[in-house]
């Protein structure tokens, strides 16, 4: 018997454990907080209304307060005293536009030296240098390789891979080469090379592929980590110590003079940053990947010797800013100009992968293409749960505390763009919001930059909020398609607030949520995938679609209401897919849908369970339906609802 057979509907009575409708009200509709949350702008200077500072050759731009690039950094003066707190590494200006002269440092660049800066906070310094060595020491053959291929390449080339089973379907439309494409990695590593491709690709002048999409990669601003690095002064890990080991054939890469050569912040990891960041927006299909890779190549920078987890933290919060600041700019890029290279992308990429729509493509950029490791589809990031893992270590990298924790964060000004094609139902105050709740606790080193750029977490930001600490309304329009249409909120949601779904799309719920204010479903289909996805409130079901879909029973801490629409079951075994209520559940109107999950094939004569509630049962569902059965009962108790399966 075909499980997709059509719906047929069946009567509400009938079956010998029928019992009467004991008289039980429906619950009001949740009442949240009454309020929404918000993200007030911080009260300092924004990096995006001032960007264009982060320079090294202005002398008006060369201190913490004048330098964009430097400010946002700040936290770094948590660890490290500068031995001058001037972009000065290196670096002679004449006095210019009313600002003095400046006379380059006599900083040496080796540490120890009487012209070095200070440790301020001796535990994290040494915990930063101790890393680099344990895992240079420990650093496996794969790993030299990767480091290499990260440090040699085009940036814009290899963080690419980061597209997974898309990945050379995006190389091909961008034209995009690299000379260092790969490396037997059972051969030895020659000396370092450098990369004769054209890192991102080919523009739109000659480019009607993926033109635009390279030409909105190219147009960042400049995002140089010169001026902080010629600010902060700090040496990189293997001037530190002799026990960090570098990668043997990138030994020739060294600079040999250090004193324009700090380590904080790490370029790369900033170009990197820059490039996925660029990429994730034009592909939201794949972000949290993208934002993988990127992290990835942080990591890899440590491996190769050349930095510090400092150093790569540094490079994120910097490069994280800088993108922001190019997109809230219309200097850089208007709406038209936007929405152009992102219509250029997705059409590019659905056509040559033979996907019908956005959500097609989501599925065919998940879906594995190669098991060969070596092959440029392969995709390194398919594992969600260890992307996670090491993305959240690779934050702090283990590094202590050494401000309070627990405060709330602030969330820079234009930060919400980040997350613009990636939860483009969500207002831009919304975004805001998802990404303070969504932060990385307070108290870590370069967490406490004026404006927060340090304390942003990307990855968990693409799950949705992580708290309602405000009543929160998703409006989705599912004509709009992509993620308007349909998307997936994994975090566990925490908060007092109320979730209310409205508009014709689907929002889908996989955390081991917490939220008490309830849920309120009015249009569209909200989706309970987990078997904590509702909360601990009341569920009411005003309009619209609530769909269990979960491994196990989806529970409901307070009453389950149901004054229309339609509860929608998708079972994968007798109870899993029900619902279990921890108050009294009354249905008023609406009806009951039943469909089955892969592999799972009820027979005639099967009973299953709708729902099953602590308190009572009231009212009973306007009509049933279950995929593949002509004939079903559907039974009433005090305390339940059961559908038995009588016949195809």
């Amino acid at each position: 018997m075909a499980v997709s057979a059509a719906l047929a509907l069946a009567g509400c009575g009938g079956g010998g454990s029928d019992e009467a409708d004991p008289t039980v009200a429906p619950a009001a509709e949740p009442a949240g907080l009454g309020s929404a949350d918000s993200a007030p702008l911080p009260p300092t200077t924004a990096y995006v209304d001032s960007g264009a500072t982060n320079s090294r050759s202005n002398p008006c731009n060369v201190t913490l307060d004048t330098n964009a690039g430097v400010r946002v950094l700040q936290g770094f003066l948590d660890v490290w005293t500068p031995s001058s707190l001037v972009v000065d590494a290196g670096v002679t200006l004449a006095a210019a536009n009313g600002c003095n002269a400046v006379t380059a440092s006599t900083w040496t660049g080796i540490p120890g030296d009487t012209t070095d800066g200070a440790v301020k906070n001796a535990t994290v310094h040494a915990a930063n240098i101790d890393y680099v060595k344990t895992v240079t020491k420990a650093r496996t053959a794969a790993q030299a390789l990767a480091a290499y291929l990260d440090d040699r390449r085009g940036k814009g080339f290899s963080v690419s891979d980061g597209m997974g089973p898309l990945t050379s379907l995006w190389r091909t439309g961008a034209q995009q080469t690299s000379t260092i494409a790969s490396v037997d990695a059972t051969q030895p590593l020659a000396t370092a090379v450098s990369d004769g491709g054209n890192n991102t690709g080919v523009g739109s002048a000659t480019n009607t592929d993926l033109g635009l999409a390279v030409d909105f990669i190219n147009n960042i601003a400049d995002g140089s980590t010169e001026p902080p690095k010629r600010f902060y002064k700090y040496a990189r890990p293997w001037r530190w110590s002799s026990d960090v080991k570098v990668v043997p054939a990138l030994e020739s890469a060294k600079s040999t003079t250090p004193a324009t050569d700090g380590g904080f912040p790490s370029g790369h990891t900033a170009e990197a940053w820059r490039d996925t960041l660029a990429m994730a927006y034009l592909v939201p299909q794949r972000f949290q990947e993208l934002v993988a890779r990127a992290m990835e190549m942080g990591e890899n920078r440590i491996l190769a010797g050349m930095h510090s987890p400092l150093d790569v933290m540094g490079g994120r919060v910097h490069a994280t800013a800088v993108v922001a600041y190019s997109l809230s700019n219309a200097a850089y890029y208007t709406t038209t100009v936007k929405a152009a290279a992102y219509r250029q992308a997705q059409n590019y990429l659905m056509g040559k992968a033979g996907a019908a729509d956005f959500n097609a493509l989501n599925t065919y950029a998940h879906t594995a293409k190669t098991s060969d490791t070596a092959q440029a589809d392969y995709d390194r990031f398919a594992d969600r749960a260890a992307n996670k893992a090491a993305y959240q270590q690779r934050l702090t990298y283990g590094l202590a505390r050494i401000n309070t924790a627990g405060v709330a964060a602030t969330v820079p000004k234009g930060a919400e763009v980040l997350l613009e094609t990636r939860l483009p139902y969500l207002s831009a105050e919304q975004r805001r919001v998802v990404l303070k709740t969504t932060a990385l606790d307070s108290g870590y080193p370069l967490g406490n930059d004026s404006e927060g750029w340090g304390r942003l977490n990307l990855f968990a930001a693409a799950d949705g909020y992580g708290a309602f600490n405000g009543d929160v309304t998703v409006t989705m329009d599912a004509a709009l398609g992509g993620f308007s249409a349909t998307d997936s909120w994994r975090n566990d949601i925490a908060g007092k607030g109320r979730l209310s779904k409205a508009g014709t799309g689907t929002l889908r719920l996989a955390g081991a949520n917490t939220f008490s204010g309830g849920a309120l479903v009015t249009a569209g289909t909200l989706a309970a995938d987990s078997t904590g996805a509702l909360g601990a409130g009341d569920v009411y079901v005003k309009g619209g679609t609530l769909e269990a879909a979960a491994a196990g029973t989806v529970n409901i801490g307070g009453a389950y209401t149901q004054a229309s629409g339609t509860l929608k079951l998708v079972m994968s075994s007798a109870t899993n897919g029900s619902l279990k209520v921890g108050g009294n559940a009354v249905i008023v109107d609406g009806g009951l849908s039943i469909a089955f999950a892969n592999g799972y094939k009820p027979a005639v004569g099967d009973t299953l369970t709708v729902l099953a509630t602590t308190g009572q049962r009231g009212g009973r569902f306007a009509q049933v339906s279950v995929a593949g059965f002509s004939k079903v009962t559907t039974n009433y108790t005090a305390n339940g609802v059961t559908v038995r399966l009588d016949g195809v």
